[in-house]
């Protein structure tokens, strides 16, 4: 029983690494764009441009990462990208001009794209393994890095402007990170991957290639609640400053109330995924997001939009772990396209939300998230969703995980 603690606890450390890794790296160069501007002489609609080409980068990613997770696995293709992912940052310490900015962060696009795929997929794995509920914890790490990468650009700029010395530092730390990781990944990452048995390679071979009904679901659900997200990241500020006529000082507030509720709830989901299924909390995240940005809309009010916002940080913030968990156990190229999908909703989701608030109002555009959240519900309806938990009469020696999950009995169930 301990040893298998252990190699849970070792497996799951390794791979919030990886989440932590990716987080702190693109918060690394992105934290370093008024310095990148100013070198390269870049006016806003060029940042927009490279920030646009970044997500382009990862969106049209899908091809190769389903080749690659098929050839080489997730561990492997974790390790690969992660490392491109550290000479990206070389790469753009020196970069001599525009266009070559923009090709060195297309290349980290898509490297994103890769380790987000891999990453999920070691996640998936890990609770599958050991039926233990682990992927909303392994998100909320994800943030952590953002932050790290946060105070570790401060801490530099008190002492050096160059981005060549930060962007080394940043590196050195992170190839240190993954060498931790590495040895502790899992080396198999589809233990709960669905086939039929006995089928014929040349058939399950073309089954992967076509995205089935329910990983369309997935995908669409991801789509949206990338939207929602995304949309909440860019335009809460405006909306209390444009809309609810805020003090500027107080604009921040929304993004930071989103952020914070999101990620508290993603450190409690796994818990709550244990005990009502994830089915449950994807429906129920959904509905709780879109009513009360729905209800913060109507109302009006500083104090209101608050609660409405807090509202999506809680509803959403457990969407892409479940999702991601769920197009796992359907196999690599589930995995792959959905987290395309949901690349595409986040890199898109506030462009369209800039639309509608041009044609109409950003009112009616923050009626647009609240309706992608409430149809992020709609889709997980027509989702199978995994269970990690077995009924209580039925389990024979259930341990208590003391990271906030369960850790069942030998068997895991399929949710309705």
């Amino acid at each position: 029983m301990f040893r298998v603690r252990d190699d849970y606890r070792r497996a799951q450390l390794a791979i919030a690494a990886l989440f932590l890794f990716l987080g702190f790296q693109y918060a690394t160069w992105v934290s370093r764009l008024p310095a990148l501007r100013t070198r390269l002489d870049l006016g806003e609609a060029e940042i927009g441009l490279l920030l646009m080409v970044c997500g382009v980068g990862a969106a049209v990613s899908f091809p190769l990462v389903a080749v690659l997770m098929r050839r080489l696995g997730s561990r492997v293709l974790a390790s690969v990208s992660a490392l491109a992912l550290g000479a990206v940052l070389l790469a753009l310490s020196v970069v001599p001009n525009y266009p070559v900015t923009l090709l060195v962060v297309f290349c980290d696009g898509v490297a994103v794209g890769c380790l987000n795929v891999a990453m999920n997929a070691q996640g998936a794995a890990l609770e599958v393994r050991y039926e233990r509920t682990a992927m909303s914890r392994l998100h909320a790490t994800f943030s952590g890095g953002s932050l790290l990468a946060a105070l570790l650009a401060s801490g530099i700029n008190a002492f050096t402007t160059s981005l060549a010395v930060h962007f080394g530092v940043a590196t050195a730390l992170l190839v240190l990170v993954l060498g931790l990781a590495q040895p502790g990944l899992l080396r198999e990452d589809r233990p709960g991957e669905e086939t039929v048995p006995n089928e014929p390679a040349t058939e399950k071979r073309r089954k992967l290639s076509l995205p089935s009904r329910v990983t369309i679901w997935m995908g669409l659900a991801m789509v949206f609640g990338t939207v929602t997200e995304g949309a909440m990241n860019d335009w809460s500020a405006l909306y209390i400053k444009d809309v609810v006529h805020a003090a500027p000082s107080l604009a921040p507030m929304g993004i930071a109330v989103v952020s914070v509720m999101m990620v508290l709830a993603r450190i409690f989901a796994d818990g709550w995924r244990s005990r009502i299924g994830d089915g449950r909390i994807v429906r129920a995240g959904g509905v709780l997001a879109g009513f009360g940005l729905a209800m913060a809309l109507l109302v009006g009010g500083l104090v209101p939009t608050l609660i409405g916002f807090a509202s999506v940080g809680v509803g959403v913030a457990a969407v892409t772990p479940c999702v991601y968990v769920a197009a796992a156990r359907q196999g690599s190229d589930a995995l792959s396209l959905v987290a395309a999908m949901g690349t595409t909703g986040l890199l898109a989701g506030p462009a369209v939300i800039g639309f509608i608030a041009n044609a109409g109002s950003l009112t009616w555009g923050m009626g647009a998230v609240a309706a992608s959240a409430g149809i992020v519900s709609l889709c997980a309806t027509r989702i199978r969703w995994p269970a990690l938990r077995e009924p209580a009469a039925s389990k024979p020696a259930a341990q208590e995980d003391p990271t906030g999950g369960t850790a069942p009995g030998p068997a895991a169930l399929t949710e309705a």
